[in-house]
């Protein structure tokens, strides 16, 4: 299965704060809060959804193609991606620009702030996805992930023009796309991708119900972090599959990125949407482990131990 994955690039920049946000947060107040956290570490890490996707693509023996812009200070990221088995030949890189910042603190409670740059990524509008297609060996996916607006509509437009399946996973974007933008990209997906908020946010920023997404989708996979993940597809019984579980969470920074890594991944074994989400929960649980979204190393056979999918 050969797998384009779309979006952003960035260095993370991760802090930990050892009480909860909550606390500090102060209900009549909240029109002008001005608060500053007291962070006990630093971890600076490669990051971006699209590499991270693409990272755990191909630590599980894909071969995905990263599509997205990045800075001038890119090559030891590129480099590193490509020893991970990524295909970095139609990322653009910036003459001017650095590679986006994701700078979050995370609390005790697992609670996220995050603020990210999009530095390069703004130039992201400029990739041509076409120019990236082979047409003697199409891409059997693409997945859109969060990236600049513009990027996302046109990727998306080319996807249907050359008639490549998609999967629409717009995440941190769905607070910059109107309604028309994000109808656009959502109808047709073969796949979409949401946590527990963002599903929310999405029915009301498309003003579709639960009803009205499935009927521009193929499949709605939700997740819902140690509650696990549901698969919804129209006229089907909603799937539920757990989470595999932890003692030690670290960083949640990127778990969703390796869940929609694993879950590719399965598809691209021919597995069901049920199995190949197992797998996506097993990596997902090993990112949750580590600080950093790409600083883990996994093969496909110690995933599927933690699971009940055959090879």
């Amino acid at each position: 299965m050969r797998i384009a994955v779309t979006g952003s690039i960035a260095t993370d920049h991760l802090m930990t704060f050892p009480g909860r946000f909550t606390e500090q947060l102060i209900a009549d107040r909240l029109d002008t809060v001005s608060l500053s956290f007291l962070a006990d570490g630093l971890d600076i890490r490669h990051g971006g959804v699209a590499a991270n996707i693409a990272y755990g693509l191909g630590k599980l023996g894909l071969r995905p193609v990263l599509i997205g812009a990045a800075g001038k200070d890119f090559a030891a990221y590129g480099e590193r991606l490509t020893a991970a088995g990524v295909d970095i030949s139609s990322v653009r890189i910036s003459e001017t620009l650095h590679t986006a910042r994701f700078v979050c603190t995370t609390d005790q409670d697992q609670n996220q702030i995050a603020t990210f740059y999009a530095g390069a990524m703004a130039e992201a509008a400029d990739i041509d996805l076409a120019a990236a297609t082979d047409p003697h060996r199409p891409f059997d996916l693409v997945l859109i992930g969060a990236d600049d607006p513009a990027a996302m509509l046109r990727h998306t437009e080319t996807c249907r023009t050359l008639g490549i399946p998609f999967a629409a996973d717009p995440a941190q974007q769905l607070a910059r796309l109107d309604r028309d933008q994000l109808r656009r990209l959502v109808s047709g997906a073969r796949l979409l991708f949401t946590n527990a908020y963002e599903n929310a946010l999405l029915r009301r920023h498309t003003g579709w119900d639960t009803t009205g997404v499935l009927a521009q989708v193929g499949a709605w996979i939700t997740t819902h972090g140690a509650d696990g993940v549901t698969i919804e597809q129209r006229d089907r019984p909603t799937l539920r599959i757990p989470a595999v579980p932890t003692t030690r969470a670290v960083d949640p920074t990127g778990v969703g990125d390796a869940f929609r890594a694993g879950f590719l991944t399965g598809l691209a074994h021919h597995h069901t949407p049920a199995e190949a989400a197992r797998l996506g929960c097993a990596l997902a649980t090993r990112v949750l482990e580590t600080t950093g979204s790409q600083e883990y190393d996994v093969h496909l056979e110690s995933l599927v131990t933690k699971t009940t999918v055959p090879l």
